[in-house]
């Protein structure tokens, strides 16, 4: 086995091409190069690969990393061969041969990270090499998998504590981007990890942009939305297959590069449209939530849910995947009642047991917090997961366009008043027709056009009462009854609002909005002007990036990251010595491409 520098910051820069560690990451490295477990939870893009990979090149034998995705392993085995690194991944996408062949190189101690599925890591047969093989460290990733409360539990995580009963030696790294408080401690329960330091690096991403906007009209919003996007690659969320499909059409026919992704597609399409989003540029995603964990590609600049998530942490989980690069990106999210109903109706209907139900009303009372709040919605999103002492972040939209409260309760009265009035047996559109005195058939014909509430509410708009009846059912003070095609009922929290027994405070609706484009606080990193020098030899670079990744069937970023192409038009280096100094680049990809991408810079004509 070749000898590897046992000093973690020199690995960083010798084989990554970064000068020197951020936030957490020195002291989580130089705890699991000393032979350490620990928990660690970091945001997406935070750098949690490093923390095991630059140990796992630091100990002797291989860092066996367990992953629950193939496409995330295949992802990262390549990027790692492009840096230098030994590394393979064992999964059901090998043939026979081909797994033959990572075995043998495992055993013979020929790999510096190895890629497994825990199903597979489980097997006695697998268990039995690892026995023949020195290991290095075990790298748990994903980890929220293992927790009844995580919001993508998997079963075979939770056998994976037999790692530290077969190899106590061994250090374990379990990682996540997504655990709240109840998560952090069942993972570390689990795993057999309680008196191992959690190191907890922060969850603020401060380069997305947080959208929340009423589901009006969405489709006409959304292509506002992608109309000032072009040529960015996004994800757009949704909640069903066929709305799946009906949306990928319809983006399609707008003159997107739409994909469709779900469960329900044939296996070998899925592959084609994850590897088409990997490895074009611009492409959008239409999925639902079985795209993307773990996806490594970094230019996302954009997610968009058409529909409501689970969870704050699947929000959280599913947004983090724009703007992995640092740079500027956006979250959307489309918001209605008819979310918040379908949400309550699938809780009711589990047959989980009443504490887990608890949790998960807890769980989606603080989802529709975050969304009807009037304050800075990172602020709400970050105390969620026990960071408080935050200020307004300025990027946001109830930061760039403030929301006011008022006392909403004599609103409340006439909504609930009109529910009652009518016998709780119709929707949202009759019973605001009732309020604002719209004589439609059906009013006429069910005679509450003679009902004392209607008209009552005739001095605001229809968008003013969808508003109010969104914020009651997000409050709990009406429900949805979908079996009844989305009859609104009153509950017992509403009769003390009618009763004057208790007051409801509302936010006043900004006029819908599909996340400011231009003139707003952004990251860090900017992306320069298409019309600036700089911005045309970064579009060289590009094109150069990507003509490399065609040649060898990779996706772009694993070349290089669109931060790297902007630090190479910005300081244009004409040696290596100046093109090293570049951040992401590192010893193998200064000696694979520093020459092609100096021949750009150098013939590039201003």
């Amino acid at each position: 086995m070749s000898a590897r520098p046992a000093d973690p910051v020199h690995v960083l820069r010798e084989t990554f091409g970064f000068e020197a560690f951020r936030g957490r990451q020195a002291e989580i490295v130089a705890h699991v190069v000393g032979g350490g477990d620990c928990l660690v939870v970091m945001p997406t893009g935070g750098g949690k690969s490093l923390c095991y990979q630059v140990p796992a090149l630091c100990r002797p034998g291989v860092g066996i990393v367990v992953s629950p995705l193939i496409a995330l392993m295949q992802d990262q085995v390549e990027a790692l061969r492009q840096l230098g690194v030994r590394a393979a991944a064992l999964n059901s996408a090998l043939d026979a041969a081909e797994a033959r062949q990572v075995e043998r190189a495992l055993r013979a101690g020929e790999l510096d990270l190895l890629y497994v599925a825990p199903e597979r890591l489980l097997t006695e047969r697998f268990l039995d090499l690892l026995d023949e093989s020195p290991l290095a460290l075990f790298a748990i990733d994903e980890a929220h998998c293992v927790s009844q409360w995580g919001h993508d539990f998997r079963p075979e995580y939770l056998q994976l504590e037999v790692l530290h009963r077969r190899y106590p030696s061994v250090p374990r790294i379990a990682l996540t981007a997504t655990a709240d408080g109840p998560t952090r401690r069942d993972i570390a329960a689990r795993l057999g990890i309680e008196d191992a330091p959690l190191f907890l690096a922060g969850f603020d991403r401060p380069n997305i942009r947080y959208t929340v906007t009423p589901k009006l009209e969405p489709r006409a919003a959304l292509k506002r939305f992608l109309d000032s996007r072009k040529g960015e690659a996004g994800i757009i969320y949704c909640m069903s297959r066929a709305k799946v499909e009906t949306m990928a059409e319809w983006c399609q026919a707008q003159g997107y590069p739409a994909l469709p992704y779900h469960a329900g597609l044939d296996r070998a399409v899925r592959a084609k449209n994850h590897d088409r989003f990997l490895k074009e540029d611009g492409v959008i995603m239409v999925a639902t939530i079985a795209f993307g964990m773990g996806i490594d590609k970094p230019d996302v600049r954009f997610v968009v849910h058409l529909d409501l998530p689970k969870t704050i942490e699947a929000y959280y989980q599913e947004t983090g995947r724009a703007g992995r690069d640092g740079l500027p990106s956006e979250a959307l999210l489309f918001y209605g009642i008819e979310d918040v109903a379908r949400l309550r109706q699938l809780m009711a209907g589990s047959d989980a047991g009443e504490d887990h139900k608890r949790v998960e009303r807890s769980k989606l009372e603080a989802l529709l917090g975050f969304c009807e709040t009037a304050h800075c919605r990172r602020q709400v999103l970050l105390s969620y997961f026990g960071e408080t002492d935050t200020k307004p972040c300025g990027n946001c939209d109830t930061c760039l366009s403030p929301v006011k409260t008022r006392d909403g309760t004599e609103d409340a009265q006439k909504v609930l008043s009109c529910l009652y009035r009518t016998g709780q047996r119709y929707g949202a559109v009759h019973v605001i027709d009732v309020l604002t005195g719209h004589e439609t058939e059906k009013v006429k014909s069910q005679g509450h056009n003679e009902i004392k509430t209607f008209g009552a509410g005739k001095d605001k708009p229809a968008s003013h009462w969808r508003s109010v009846i969104r914020q009651l059912a997000a409050l709990g003070l009406l429900e949805v009854d979908l079996e009844r095609h989305g009859a609104l009922v009153l509950n017992g929290d509403s009769w003390p609002v009618l009763r004057g027994e208790r007051k409801v405070e509302l936010r006043d609706e900004p006029a819908p909005v599909a996340a400011p484009r231009r003139g707003t606080k952004r990251g860090p990193v900017e992306r320069p002007a298409e019309d600036s020098a700089a911005g045309s030899l970064f579009g060289a670079l590009r094109a150069l990036r990507l003509e490399l990744a065609k040649e060898q069937g990779v996706a772009p970023y694993v070349i290089f990251h669109d931060t790297t192409l902007i630090a190479l038009a910005e300081r244009r280096p004409l040696d290596h010595y100046s093109f090293a100094m570049i951040p992401g680049v590192g010893q193998a990809k200064l000696e694979r491409y520093a020459d092609r991408f100096i021949d750009v810079i150098e013939h590039f004509d201003d």
